[in-house]
């Protein structure tokens, strides 16, 4: 048995079970992958994959048994090298960070310029992507740390931390109705609203406050990040609905906010890694720089379940 049969079993699964891709990730050949995945099996006496005729269509009962296992085994090499990494060299390595646009965007700048001043030989790898995206670079190992503020919590294998409340802000041109008038839910339907995509940056609670006064909103456009959102609402396309972090008053001079708490409640920013993991001092010196109450001692034992729930009080 050997790390590469591993690899190869994981990655297949991962792949939806084509052994191009597969191949494509391990930087091997197809045949290569369909001989590890055969030599493990003949090892362990069991068959991993459902098979019809050359292709892989699924696991079998051993198989979906077996996976974790070889997930955890590939955790714990990784945590290892992880682990004399951090002896060898303290001060330099890789930080690994996954987050929505929002928050690499406007949340995390500062957290990373202090962390640059104190860590000058660590590279940082910045990721964006969808919440959802977010969690699953995380399960890969592919980041270190995850940043978002919806599908965090969705994943047993992730510990989500809480960071900071937020709340919307209704953003349009000067001189537009809204800012001479109390803001109300009712009031918005009236206009043609620019915000998040469903899944991103507490779009859920948008929804949910609309329909919880039964009332139907023109979303009439839809993005991934603010950025976009502000640029269409300065053409005077709509009326924007952002995060508050997003509105820059010193920068966005054709708009105005309307704080919209009152509307659609407090939104709680969280910060993720994946349970098992090991997390270099480094690691932690970040966390705490975006997160000062999430210091090395709180997240350990969060990490270990020696700690009672953490909760952000609002």
């Amino acid at each position: 048995m050997n790390f590469q049969q591993l690899r190869s079993v994981r990655e297949t699964v991962r792949c939806g079970f084509n052994l191009t891709e597969v191949a494509n990730v391990l930087h091997t050949s197809q045949p290569g992958v369909s001989r590890q995945i055969r030599e493990l099996e003949e090892e362990l006496g069991i068959e991993l994959f459902v098979r019809a005729g050359k292709r892989l269509t699924g696991l079998t009962d051993p198989g979906g048994h077996v996976l974790p296992i070889i997930e955890r085994m590939l955790l714990d090499s990784s945590n290892l090298r992880k682990a004399g990494e951090e002896f060898v060299s303290r001060q330099s390595g890789l930080l690994s960070i996954a987050a929505t646009h929002s928050q690499a965007r406007y949340a995390l700048p500062t957290a990373v310029q202090e962390f640059r001043n104190h860590f000058p030989n660590v590279t940082l790898h910045l990721h964006q992507g969808s919440p959802a995206q977010v969690a699953e670079m995380l399960l890969s190992g592919e980041a270190d740390v995850g940043i978002a503020t919806e599908a965090l919590t969705q994943y047993d294998e992730l510990l989500a931390l809480p960071c900071y409340p937020w709340t919307h802000s209704v953003i349009v041109p000067p001189g537009h109705p809204l800012l001479d008038a109390p803001l109300t839910l009712e009031t918005l339907t009236q206009y043609p609203l620019i915000t998040y995509d469903n899944g991103f940056t507490g779009r859920t609670r948008i929804n949910e406050a609309f329909a919880q006064r039964q009332l139907v909103p023109h979303i009439a456009i839809s993005a991934m990040d603010a950025d976009v959102i502000k640029t269409y609402v300065e053409l005077g396309m709509g009326v924007g609905i952002v995060a508050s972090i997003a509105y820059e008053a010193e920068r966005d001079l054709a708009l105005r906010a309307i704080d919209a708490g009152q509307l659609f409640g407090i939104n709680l920013t969280k910060l993720g890694v994946r349970r098992g993991s090991y997390l270099r001092g480094y690691v932690y010196a970040f966390i705490e720089s975006f997160a000062p109450t999430l210091n090395r001692s709180v997240v350990e034992q969060a990490l270990t379940g020696t700690a009672a729930s953490i909760d952000y009080v609002i």
